[in-house]
């Protein structure tokens, strides 16, 4: 069952590969797209900037914001997902309201240091991502954050094969000596029709499930000349159905297929004892490569939303945000017994530095007589005050002051 997401989501995947191009690249545009949900929590509808966050969203910025609650909020065993919006010291007074609109797992507060940034990264990434894709210094007043991760096993790992059984015409043949082959068992096959980018080979590899939760690992391959951002297209659609084990509606029988070699496949016939439909029975087998990537993606693009988030929590939070960085740092790994990946999407709100001048301190010294005053405050949720605000409880003239005592000489 295709969630509501999927399609936003896939939109917005297709702007961001559409800016990276076709060179070999590993991405999250679901990190990228939480991280614009939980800005849009609370945001003004009638703020331009809002409008710009919506249409990056491709949904209303309050349905997305609950999205990236409930995903945040009920954590995938598979998939670790973390969430952060830090700031400058004394520099926001956050509304109740936009505070219990973020997921509750959001973490919010003082700006880290850059080795508190790496070490968030590198916490909420298994380790597999060693440092914040963006360095920050003394012009950044704010930093939000998300972070994606999973390493999985499959369910039934993949056999080897000769890396020329990856076909004649690879460029890959004769560059590798080993490549992995679909089990007989446990991985699904198919070649789909599309109206996208023709016929298509489809594979599909499960990992092993935790608590009923799993994960689907689904390539697709197109002829050559298909552009990439059509089989990424095909690969998003495909996914829905993959993740709930269907095979996809317009998958071709191979008994419509010629015998013999095509681009993508090899369609062969032998005479079996089968209890399939008709005495007529049909197998698929994959052979892949393995391959890893690691990948930096600047984010700033028109359509990709962060500029219209940094502005919509700057104007909740009365930041003085006057420009933009946003980056993705990236990596996966597939291979024979599994498959891991992580991504960590930062987005850094800058002001410009106030011209360089002089600064005087100075250091108040109670060295001789002097008066206090313990005064109560009592203020209550309306906004109005009690009988005791302002009241002065205790009054002091202090002419006889006293050693430090030693127990208190130590820190606690």
């Amino acid at each position: 069952m295709t969630t509501a997401l999927h399609g936003p989501l896939s939109a917005y995947a297709a702007r961001l590969h559409a800016t990276i191009g076709d060179r070999h690249h590993v991405a999250s545009p679901l990190g990228a797209w939480l991280l614009l949900a939980v800005c849009a929590a609370e945001a003004d509808t009638s703020d331009p900037a809002t409008r710009d966050l919506a249409h990056a969203l491709g949904t209303d910025p309050a349905d997305a914001a609950e999205v990236a609650r409930t995903l945040l909020d009920a954590p995938h065993p598979l998939v670790g997902a973390a969430t952060a919006l830090w700031h400058r010291p004394g520099q926001v007074n956050a509304p109740a309201a936009w505070r219990a609109a973020l997921p509750t797992t959001t973490e919010v507060g003082v700006l880290p240091d850059q080795a508190g940034l790496d070490a968030w990264a590198r916490e909420h990434t298994l380790g597999l991502i060693e440092t914040f894709p963006l360095r920050v210094g003394p012009d950044v007043v704010l930093a939000v954050a998300s972070a994606l991760a999973t390493r999985v096993s499959w369910a039934t790992p993949f056999d080897v094969a000769d890396a020329r059984a990856l076909g004649a015409g690879s460029p890959w043949a004769g560059q590798l000596r080993r490549a992995l082959r679909s089990p007989s068992q446990g991985h699904r096959c198919a070649i789909v029709t599309t109206a996208r980018a023709g016929d298509v080979i489809v594979h599909c590899a499960p990992a092993r499930t935790t608590d009923g939760a799993g994960l689907v690992v689904v390539s697709v391959a197109a002829a050559p000349q298909v552009p990439p951002a059509d089989v990424l297209a095909v690969a998003y659609d495909l996914s829905a159905g993959a993740a709930d084990g269907a095979q996809p509606a317009d998958s071709r029988s191979l008994f419509d297929l010629p015998l013999g070699e095509a681009p993508l496949w090899t369609v062969t016939e032998q005479r079996v004892r089968t209890r399939a439909h008709g005495g007529r029975e049909e197998r698929h087998h994959a052979v892949l490569p393995c391959w890893s990537a690691q990948s930096e993606h600047d984010l700033s693009a028109p359509g990709l939303g962060f500029p219209a988030a940094a502005a919509t929590v700057a104007k909740t939070l009365a930041l003085p945000i006057e420009t933009v960085e946003a980056r993705q740092t990236a990596m996966a790994r597939f291979g024979r017994y599994g498959f891991e990946a992580a991504a960590v999407t930062g987005m850094f709100g800058l002001t410009s530095l106030p011209p360089e001048g002089v600064a005087r301190t100075a250091e108040l010294r109670f060295g001789h007589p002097y008066a206090a005053v313990a005064v109560a405050t009592d203020t209550r949720g309306d906004g109005g005050t009690g009988p005791w605000h302002a009241l002065p409880v205790f009054s002091a003239w202090i002419s006889e002051p006293e050693e430090l005592p030693e127990a208190d000489a130590a820190d606690r």
